[in-house]
């Protein structure tokens, strides 16, 4: 879900080629999500190999990052760890969401409604931990880094960035900013077009850059200031925020009020959560993140990229074959001979 606030966030349309050179921390979960809901049959299957193993995010992981690498962006992934207690509630809520989401499909899926029957599917798509663990064997096959959070994937990501060993969190929420990082780019992973939220149509969409100071200096507010606004409208950590304030009015009420206590004291915390809105705020400045990772870029492993796309998915030969000689190709120059120095 993320934090419900980018109506209010100034975005700056950029294109892919301008990120060339730049090291990128992509949040894992929230992109193979991206892939799993918009890598669908016409009636919202997935697509798979010969034993049944979904495809989809492998697909989209691979090509995606491929066309980043041809541009010579430098992608690394981070993926999510322990779940906070606090975010377990709104897991929860999103797996009934998903059962319900089953339910209807398969009542579509009798009737022959394909439209619903994809609707419905892309509404239960879940991610397993055998999609993440091949995902993440395709990004280290193909010489990226691959972090492993020890919490929250984008907690991780934004400290990575805030420490300047990556550009920006590549992200489709704006929880980044609230964690620190200094710049998130929305859209990296869209291929020109996103599907609108509940329908299965399409719009047309560009990279967008949201600057941590640009967001705060266009608010008159600081980070932590955001982090409260956050807050009141809801977080992954506060499901639904506080009934009856929407980012406007939570705006107004973080900057009338000189302290945390007076703004979760006007806006009625207690009477919504049965925790106390420190601990929400302690996830987000204090979260768990590790100082051990390393942003290292190595050699493409040709044959054990084909192993696990070819020998273990079904994917075509000849269509990873040419990718990687497009990547070569893009990647060479006189004194570059092959994909292992594009870093």
């Amino acid at each position: 879900m993320g934090v419900q606030i980018t109506e209010l966030l100034p975005k700056k349309e950029i294109k892919l080629e301008s990120l060339s050179g730049k090291v990128i921390a992509i949040d894992g979960y929230n992109h193979l999500y991206q892939f799993l809901t918009t890598i669908r049959t016409p009636d919202g299957a997935f697509f798979t190999d010969s034993r049944g193993n979904v495809t989809s995010h492998l697909i989209g992981l691979f090509t995606r990052t491929a066309h980043l690498m041809k541009l010579r962006i430098k992608p690394a992934y981070v993926f999510d760890g322990e779940v906070p207690a606090l975010k377990k509630l709104e897991i929860r809520r999103r797996a009934e969401i998903k059962e319900a989401a089953e339910a209807k499909f398969a009542e579509a899926q009798k009737s022959g409604r394909i439209i619903e029957m994809k609707k419905y599917a892309v509404l239960s798509t879940k991610l397993t931990r055998g999609m993440v663990n091949d995902a993440k064997d395709v990004a280290s096959a193909m010489g990226l880094p691959v972090i492993q959070a020890p919490g929250e994937g984008e907690a991780q990501a934004a400290f990575i960035v805030s420490k300047g060993n990556a550009f920006a969190v590549a992200s489709q929420d704006a929880d980044s900013l609230l964690f620190g990082a200094n710049r998130v780019i929305r859209n990296l992973s869209i291929d020109g077009r996103r599907r609108q939220a509940g329908t299965l149509a399409y719009s047309k969409v560009e990279p967008e850059l949201i600057t941590l100071e640009e967001v705060t200096s266009s608010l008159g507010i600081t980070r932590r200031q955001l982090i409260f606004l956050s807050m009141l409208v809801g977080t992954d950590y506060n499901t639904r925020g506080i009934k009856g304030i929407g980012p406007q009015k939570a705006l107004k009420l973080v900057k009338e009020k000189k302290t945390p206590e007076e703004i979760f004291h006007a806006a009625k915390w207690s009477d919504f959560f049965n925790y106390p809105w420190q601990d929400v705020l302690d996830l987000f400045e204090k979260p768990v993140v590790t100082r051990e990772y390393d942003i290292k870029f190595l050699p493409l492993n040709k044959k054990l990229l084909f192993e696990i796309l070819c020998e273990k998915h079904d994917f075509s030969r000849q269509r990873v074959e040419k990718t990687i000689e497009e990547l070569e190709e893009s990647t060479s120059s006189k004194k570059q001979k092959g994909l292992g120095d594009f870093f």
